[in-house]
């Protein structure tokens, strides 16, 4: 049985409160569709911690540029319906809203996007009045913040909408997005949400690729290509197992594999896993990011390396 989908935000409000009021906690997990293993694995560990969960399915129009791949980022609804429905058990509700910038009533106008000020697409598309943008400042700076400027803003803000209108208990991201995960982690400190951040390990297919709904652009031939990132991150955590604290070394360790492979490389960084401020020598607990150009595609990555010296 497919779960049930609810697509107006007041009615999520009060299915959300009516769930409360019954006794039960409310999970979430916010996704953009196209759903794979790696969501199916947030819906569940969702399910073991909270009574109900809610999945997002909202393409986010705040977090691309116009110049991005909002127009082709792939869809597949009814599929989506279909996964969920064979771990639903009855459990897993969809929310699904059109527009969540468009508050009618209004007339589209363009920004003045002059004097190189950067906007989303919901500000080049002509959003319906919509000024309010959420930000962490300092965490969304560097990694993918540096190509991608108003990417952190809008998830930030898109997230944010997401909890005021589900008001969960608890909400899962994959560690894949790991920057993106820390800030959401940062954001509900700052702001006293009273809602559990989980991070969730990151899913990969069997060959070590990391789960992404953007693989399914990728060819035969840059896909293989692609398995350079998951290799060179696993060699720059056995060389730390070895000894190897340099960063230096360690990033061009995987520098050569990704050029090696006919890869772009976007950035190769190692970062506090708290702060995400880079490290020159490991001395505890950091997290190795890459993101990386095959094709047209852009892939992102990451590993933890643990250690205490």
């Amino acid at each position: 049985m497919e779960p049930e989908v609810i697509r107006d935000k007041e009615a999520m409000r009060r299915w959300s409160r009516a769930m409360r009021s019954q006794g039960m906690t409310i999970g979430l997990v916010p996704t953009m569709g196209y759903l794979h293993e790696g969501h199916l694995s947030l819906v569940r560990q969702s399910l073991t911690l909270a009574d109900v969960t809610v999945v997002s399915i909202y393409v986010n129009p705040g977090q691309f540029s116009p110049t991005e791949d909002l127009s082709t980022y792939p869809s597949d609804f009814s599929g989506d319906l279909v996964k969920l429905a064979a771990i639903s058990g009855g459990k897993v509700f969809v929310f699904n809203p059109s527009n969540l910038y468009d508050y009618g009533g209004g007339e589209r106008k363009k920004v003045n996007t002059g004097g190189g000020r950067v906007v989303s697409c919901v500000e080049e598309g002509g959003g319906l009045g919509h000024e309010t943008w959420i930000r962490v400042e300092r965490l969304e700076k560097g990694l993918c913040g540096k190509s991608r400027p108003v990417f952190f803003r809008g998830v930030a803000t898109i997230v944010t909408k997401l909890f005021n209108i589900v008001e969960p208990d608890v909400a899962v991201f994959g560690k894949k997005d790991y920057q993106q995960w820390r800030i959401i982690q940062r954001m509900v400190r700052d702001l006293d949400f009273g809602i559990e951040i989980v991070g969730s390990d990151i899913a990969r297919e069997k060959d070590g690729l990391a789960m992404s709904s953007r693989n399914v652009r990728l060819s035969d031939e840059e896909r293989q290509r692609a398995l350079s990132i998951s290799r060179s991150l696993a060699m720059a955590k056995a060389s730390v197992a070895k000894g190897q604290t340099s960063c230096v070394e360690l990033k061009d360790i995987i520098i050569q594999q990704l050029v090696g492979s006919d890869g772009r490389v976007d950035y190769v960084e190692i970062v506090d896993q708290e702060t995400l401020e880079g490290v020159e020598q490991i001395k505890s607990g950091v997290v190795v990011c890459v993101a990386a150009w095959f094709g047209t595609v852009r892939l992102i990555d990451n590993i933890e390396i643990n250690i205490t010296l």
